[in-house]
């Protein structure tokens, strides 16, 4: 496995391959992240993993200090897992002196997680176009436990023309159903047995709900994660599966989507639903 620090390092590692697949990473990585690796490692000839905390997604109340970091660890298990190369670039060479670009990317950017975190996807969109740009792959593959910016992330460069194919992973999850998070990792062992709760919400209304009063249930089920101990539900949503739009007569796939807090550690969760 390979190391590179600057983008004149990363194209003279893969200069020479066609179909080159990416995996973009924030690191503190757990058995979800090598999944996507591995997933990459069936549709390309070269495998490409970043790890970058990237700042301007994080607003300035949030855990962008504390973030879990541990480098050497992501690299072994990088190594281990058959990961070619890995890109690790500074804050410098991503935001030298003067950076000033933003990226806009519609409404869809303001709904659910960007209601709580209006900065968030003008952020993740920036870095991702960067990264992309620098890595040039065939295939990126980001995880759907981030459902909103997979299909954030689809729309980017397909509005841009950016000529890679964007893929989304399965969510892995714990044996308790609890979606793995590099986030995870902040909860103690009270919260961390509250957590799965929201796994278990979002499986008993995809089971039960009737559209044609989902928001009564959805009040119901917010009411339920507080009884099970979060400390406060951001949203429970039921939305169309292609767009995130609300649900209307023209639906025809359905995406269970919430956010609940466990003191300041912030969970979210997805899960498709059939509807009834």
């Amino acid at each position: 496995m390979h190391v590179a620090r600057t983008v004149s390092e990363l194209h003279a590692l893969t200069s020479k391959k066609k179909h080159i697949g990416f995996v973009p990473t924030m690191g503190a990585l757990h058995d979800g992240h090598l999944s996507l690796i591995h997933i990459a490692q069936q549709k390309s000839d070269m495998v490409v993993a970043s790890i970058f905390v990237n700042k301007t997604q994080f607003a300035a109340h949030e855990d962008l200090a504390t973030y879990p970091r541990q480098e050497q660890t992501d690299l072994e298990l990088l190594e281990a897992n058959g990961t070619d190369i890995v890109y690790l670039p500074s804050d410098e060479l991503m935001y030298p002196d003067g950076f000033s670009t933003s990226i806009d990317i519609g409404p869809i950017g303001s709904w659910l997680e960007g209601q709580p975190r209006p900065h968030f996807f003008g952020g993740v969109c920036l870095i991702v176009t960067k990264l992309l740009m620098q890595v040039m792959p065939t295939i990126a593959v980001f995880g759907e436990k981030d459902y909103q910016q997979l299909l954030i992330i689809q729309k980017l460069v397909r509005e841009l023309n950016i000529p890679t194919s964007i893929i989304g992973g399965p969510i892995l999850r714990d044996a308790d159903g609890l979606a793995m998070s590099s986030r995870n990792q902040y909860l103690n062992k009270k919260q961390r047995a509250i957590a799965p709760s929201l796994f278990a919400c979002l499986t008993n209304l995809s089971n039960t709900i009737d559209l044609s009063n989902y928001h009564q249930q959805l009040t119901q089920h917010q009411a339920k994660l507080i009884e099970a101990g979060f400390d406060s539900v951001d949203y429970l949503e039921l939305r169309d599966a292609d767009t995130l739009e609300p649900i209307n007569d023209t639906t025809e796939h359905y995406r269970l989507l919430g956010a609940a807090r466990l003191d300041n550690t912030r969970l979210i969760d997805n899960l498709m639903c059939l509807g009834n």
